[in-house]
């Protein structure tokens, strides 16, 4: 009896093993046809980011991690004009689409979708790149702002006033920085309250206490451009 016994537990195991081995592959099918996530965790710096260099790194870091290393990675963010450098607009780093989150839902077909009134980006679907949701208003805590520095339609603010933290350097009281909301939702029911990319400027700075101050975490969307 105990001979048979034993022989169920370890068949039982072999099928616990099976499962969780065909779980894993699975999750890394679906990281490989990943094209678009929100990152799980910030630079910890605020907005200091090391420009758009350094968040297009840990945009590719995550990604590779995840088992989606094999594309191009960029982050949403946008750049205003300064010093004779020209702004760069977010909706021009991001290649054609279409996007699909880890769990291989389309939030945008192309561009124009994307900045359209129907794009599918929502806190169901704006997902981090471990395929997990990211808290939003009514969690505790808020991290419901996504950093961007763009306006509605993923073009860069004009030069003057900051909007993106120096452009992506800057982690003190000095600056400001746009983020949208991934929940969609606001204190009203403005556009801008519902707005994926252009919410409201941070206030406080551009560090990371600031920007956890109005729900924030330092977070930014990565899209494939290839």
């Amino acid at each position: 009896m105990n001979r048979i016994d034993g022989g169920c537990l370890l068949a039982a195991i072999g099928v616990l093993s099976l499962g969780s081995v065909t779980g894993a592959h699975a999750q890394q099918a679906g990281a490989a046809d990943m094209t678009f996530f929100v990152t799980s965790v910030g630079s910890g710096k605020g907005a200091d980011l090391g420009g758009l260099e350094g968040a297009d790194r840990h945009c590719q870091s995550l990604a590779e991690a995840a088992g989606a290393g094999g594309k191009t990675w960029r982050a949403y963010l946008s750049t205003q004009a300064t010093g004779g450098a020209q702004a760069i607009n977010a909706r021009d780093r991001i290649g054609r689409g279409p996007w699909q989150n880890a769990k291989g839902t389309v939030i945008a077909k192309d561009v124009a979708d994307l900045h359209g009134g129907s794009n599918n980006l929502t806190k169901q679907t704006a997902l981090t790149e471990k395929g997990e949701p990211v808290k939003g208003r009514g969690d505790s805590p808020n991290q419901h702002d996504i950093l961007t520095g763009t306006q509605a339609d993923g073009t860069a603010f004009p030069a003057g006033e900051d909007r993106t933290c120096g452009n992506w350097t800057r982690s003190g009281t000095e600056g400001a920085v746009m983020v949208g909301h991934h929940d969609r939702m606001g204190l009203d029911d403005s556009a801008a309250a519902k707005s994926w990319n252009a919410s409201h400027p941070s206030r406080g700075g551009c560090s990371q206490d600031a920007l956890r101050s109005t729900g924030g975490a330092g977070l930014f969307y990565c899209f494939a451009a290839n």
